[in-house]
């Protein structure tokens, strides 16, 4: 449940764009930044892609459409992995005499999450990536990981950011893929990339898309048990068929690039209204049997707040706990990606861990 070095800036929501809800979502704030791995980081087994490994920028034709094709859960070979460097760990070790400290520490700090990569670090992102997937593969456990740091990121909203340009985006997809080793991973791949693109022009939206069309085969050529999965918005933005046509240019429906969407990143909606939301995209975006989806459940407890509130709203809750296995057609894994208790800007900087609001999420 850490944010894996991030560049300082909080973020959980990118800026909203115009969607076809009259509701704004959240963005994903730029997660807090992680400790950096150790000197000698545990080696795994990695096949690194060599730069432009993914060939051209341009996106995959989509696949056939497959109507009526069976959707089968992805197999849940381990647990979710816990990662040991969230800051909400370091405040629950840092104030034992918080009265806060035993639920925050039962019901958030005890409990997987995602690992967001929110800079543009090429240098270091690698060994970054190898340190916690190896952490994870020891443990035999799956770990989620957030690559974010696409250019012009939240349309310069609170987690803008990212790299300068598509080619420096594609040199830094080409180094996260090295340090992917062998196993099984979740790459929930760049949140709000595809919902929320209504700020760019003509030419810098073809380059959106054509940007994770091009991530997914690098990481899934890299890594033989990469699971990625594109950017699906969540069900009070795009209509499931404006998504889909979307998620179609980026290359989700691809099985080189995809094994299917996710949803509800940083946001509230109720995990029933998530499963119906996904289904109808993954109808709508055809592509071959198989394609699944994730679901955040990290804070949707009480479903979606009146009115579209966003940033850290009141009387939310955690919802389900994160799991691989969700014994529902289709959808593979119930992770939490946002980190329950960072701020979204309103209870703190974006992406700061608050341990007033992780308490009232948990309480």
């Amino acid at each position: 449940m850490v944010s894996a070095v991030g560049d300082g800036r909080g973020a959980d929501e990118a800026g909203p764009g115009a969607t076809s809800s009259p509701l704004r979502g959240p963005l994903p704030a730029v997660p807090s930044p992680t400790p950096s791995p150790p000197l000698s980081p545990t080696p795994s087994a990695t096949t690194s892609p060599s730069v432009k490994a993914g060939g051209t920028r341009t996106g995959p034709a989509p696949s056939a459409s497959g109507n009526g094709r069976k959707r089968t859960a992805a197999p849940a070979s381990a647990r979710l992995h816990l990662h040991p460097g969230a800051r909400v760990l370091d405040r629950v070790r840092a104030h034992p005499d918080d009265p806060r400290r035993a639920v925050i520490a039962s019901r958030i700090a005890g409990r997987p999450a995602a690992v967001w990569f929110a800079d543009h670090s090429p240098d270091t992102v690698t060994a970054r990536v190898r340190a916690v997937v190896s952490a994870g593969a020891v443990q035999g456990r799956v770990t989620v990981l957030v690559p974010y740091a696409i250019p012009d990121r939240d349309c310069g909203g609170h987690s803008q950011g990212g790299a300068p340009d598509p080619d420096a985006y594609d040199d830094w997809i080409d180094r996260f893929a090295a340090g992917l080793g062998t196993g099984e991973v979740i790459v929930v791949l760049e949140p709000d990339s595809i919902a929320q693109p209504a700020c760019l022009s003509a030419g810098e939206r073809a380059d959106r898309f054509a940007s994770p069309a091009r991530a997914g085969r690098v990481l899934k050529d890299a890594d033989p048990g990469a699971r990625v999965y594109f950017d699906a918005g969540h069900s009070g933005r795009n209509a499931p068929a404006e998504q889909a046509g979307r998620l179609r240019r980026a290359g989700a429906a691809s099985a080189a690039s995809s094994d299917g969407v996710f949803s509800n990143v940083s946001d509230f909606r109720a995990t029933a209204d998530e499963v119906a939301h996904v289904r109808a995209v993954l109808d709508a975006l055809g592509g071959p049997p198989g394609l699944g989806a994730v679901i955040d459940t990290s804070r949707n407890g009480n479903g979606a707040p009146a009115g579209g509130e966003w940033c850290d709203p009141a009387g939310r809750r955690l919802g389900r706990a994160p799991a691989l296995g969700t014994g529902e057609p289709g959808i593979d894994a119930h992770p939490w990606v946002k980190l329950p208790g960072e701020s979204d800007g309103c209870t703190g900087a974006p992406g700061t861990f608050t341990p007033s609001y992780a308490y009232e999420l948990a309480r």
